[in-house]
């Protein structure tokens, strides 16, 4: 059973930056891309950065050039550095394995890490 656990959120300014780590256990096919998701109350999960088993990367535009996801197999983790954050990025963040362009893979899902940001 593959697990996740993220961490790294907290409180921070508008401008600020944060780095969120997933840690993946289990045994995770290497054929999946991984990704991070964000959900904030009241709206629907989102998808803000897929990395593709060949290194590509995808960002909806209202990340963008702000955020940058990464990999390390070696370590089993998957990375979301975050920078110039907004008051709108404020959601709780998750990781999963990604199957296309955005279906999760999993059905089980980490606790995930909360993200706040405010003055």
């Amino acid at each position: 059973q593959v697990r996740f656990v993220e961490s790294g959120g907290g409180l921070v300014q508008p401008g600020g930056s944060l780095r969120l780590s997933c840690v993946v256990s289990g045994r995770m096919p290497s054929i999946y891309a991984m990704g991070w998701y964000r959900q904030a109350p009241g709206k629907q999960r989102e998808l803000v950065a897929r990395l593709s088993t060949t290194g590509s990367t995808m960002y909806p535009d209202s990340v963008e050039g702000r955020f940058s996801i990464s990999r390390d197999n070696a370590k089993n983790t998957v990375d979301l550095e975050m920078n110039s954050l907004k008051p709108e990025d404020t959601a709780l963040y998750f990781c999963n394995a990604v199957l296309g362009s955005y279906e999760p893979v999993f059905d089980t899902w980490g606790q995930g890490t909360q993200v706040t940001v405010s003055s």
